[in-house]
């Protein structure tokens, strides 16, 4: 992490810089990746496997919608923004569950779906494995 002052390069999770003193805060962003790696970062710790989900059902207006959508035809548009709320609200407990680990990204993630039996309950759930990552080039920017 880089002092707003002075700019020494200090380790990542730093809270005060060891050259000047002054306060760092952590502009290093949560990072959320598919791939078992992230470009540019190495994987300094691997905390584990953390999860998130979330049940949704289609009430009785959204299958009324839904019901009339699929009549004519495309998109059924009733369906597809409750979806993407869902989707994201699963990421987001996923995201929380890391983070109160320590862990600054999620490298692997998976999203999936399943109905809940003969109801109209869908589960949304959201794995991957909590990391502490830091830039590559941190050890070289240190020594310059």
């Amino acid at each position: 992490m880089k002092c707003p002052r002075c700019e020494n390069i200090d380790n990542v999770g730093a809270v005060f810089c060891s050259r000047c003193g002054t306060k760092i805060t952590d502009t290093t962003p949560f990072l959320v990746v598919t791939t078992p790696i992230i470009a540019g970062y190495k994987i300094k710790k691997v905390l584990g496997v953390v999860t998130g989900f979330t049940l949704r059902t289609r009430g009785i207006l959204g299958q009324f919608m839904g019901g009339i959508e699929s009549m004519v035809g495309g998109e059924v548009t009733a369906y597809s923004s409750e979806i993407e709320k869902a989707r994201w609200e699963a990421i987001d407990r996923i995201k929380a569950r890391a983070t109160a680990l320590g862990a600054n990204a999620i490298i692997g993630l998976d999203v999936e779906t399943s109905g809940i039996g003969q109801s109209s309950i869908v589960l949304f759930s959201a794995t991957g494995t909590a990391v502490i990552i830091e830039p590559e080039n941190l050890d070289e920017t240190k020594s310059a």
